[in-house]
């Protein structure tokens, strides 16, 4: 190694491997500490190409790109443009190299900024606080057909508390189902918030109009962010995950009749497990406690017949919910933070 050392900075390292009869490869995998004593030859200053332009007339060429002229124009439209005008600095090779140096040979267009949306973050500790809603499509007979299901859903207590179905989506139809939905359970103006996603449907005027004269705050989704609406989206995924789901209605009555099997037992029935196992009509009407407490006594008599069945103390039953949120944040409790809009300033 020591002559490698010696010959390859004269001769380089290839023509002093191969008169040594040395494996370069095995050089190569040396390690790194014994291949930094093969020096080698240091890098042959680049000339300056003949054909390159100056320093004024890069300062020229850098000054026309960036002018208010062309601060938006490709270099090929720049380019164009002062060959129109009887002007040629340089190539248009040679502008993109320029911009290119200054990290600028990207789309140079003055783009539209799309707004910020904040997340939404709702607070339910009980009924009747936080609705969610939205609309989903069931196909029909025919290829192209569907119809549209409307469904207001209670966050807290996921009680279905409005639907319908209608051949299209309409702001029109919205409005009279949350219209009806609110004087059918006597909310009091400024207690609930109304949640949605952005569907033209949920922005309409005539919607907001409605809530604002029922004092209803509402608030919406983040574009494409389904997580924001995470309790609608998950009744829809239980509804058309069912097994009796059909693939396709035969008519609007059809897809009626099945809706209203569905929710009457999604509500009264089914035993949701993000409220303890409980149905949503138990915990939306203040059923549920009672039936908590009649789990824990049979849970109790249990225990206390066979205490050797159970590793620790009584077993207890699935906890009812205390809150619901929407998007909760990560530096706060939901015990400690009120999220209803109508209380923030």
């Amino acid at each position: 190694m020591g002559a490698l050392n010696v010959l390859a900075p004269q001769i380089g390292l290839a023509p002093a491997c191969a008169a040594l009869r040395i494996n370069r490869s095995r050089i190569y995998r040396q390690d790194a500490r014994r291949r930094v004593l093969v020096s080698h030859r240091p890098p042959t200053p680049r000339p300056r190409a003949p054909l390159a332009l100056s320093a004024p007339e890069r300062q020229g060429l850098r000054d026309v790109l960036y002018s208010e002229r062309f601060a938006d124009c490709a270099p090929r439209t720049v380019y164009a443009r002062l060959l129109d005008e009887g002007v040629y600095l340089a190539s248009v090779r040679t502008m993109y190299r320029l911009l290119a140096a200054e990290c600028q040979s990207h789309e140079r267009r003055n783009q539209r900024v799309h707004p910020t949306y904040a997340k939404p973050e709702l607070l339910a500790v009980q009924p009747n606080e936080v609705w969610s809603w939205d609309i989903t499509k069931l196909k029909g007979p025919a290829k192209w057909s569907c119809y549209h299901l409307y469904v207001i859903l209670d966050i807290f207590s996921r009680y279905v508390v409005g639907w319908m179905i209608a051949l299209r989506e309409s702001a029109q139809l919205a409005e009279q189902l949350i219209a009806d939905t609110i004087a059918k359970h006597n909310i009091a103006p400024r207690t609930l918030t109304l949640h949605a996603d952005r569907g033209t449907s949920m922005r309409s005027k005539p919607v907001a109009a409605l809530l604002v004269d029922l004092e209803v705050a509402k608030t919406h989704s983040r574009p494409h962010v389904s997580d924001d609406n995470p309790y609608s989206e998950a009744q829809f995924k239980t509804l058309k995950y069912r097994p009796d789901f059909p693939e396709r209605f035969g008519s609007i009555e059809d897809a009626r009749a099945h809706s209203q099997q569905f929710f009457r037992w999604y509500n009264g029935t089914h035993c949701h497990s993000g409220i303890g196992f409980m149905t949503p009509e138990s915990v939306h009407y203040g059923r549920a406690q009672a039936m908590f407490q009649q789990r824990a006594d049979i849970l109790n008599v249990a225990f206390l017949a066979h205490p050797n069945r159970f590793k620790r103390n009584a077993p207890q039953p699935p906890k009812l919910p205390t809150a619901a949120w929407i998007n909760p944040p990560k530096q706060e409790t939901a015990t400690s933070t009120n999220r209803n809009p109508w209380t923030l300033n």
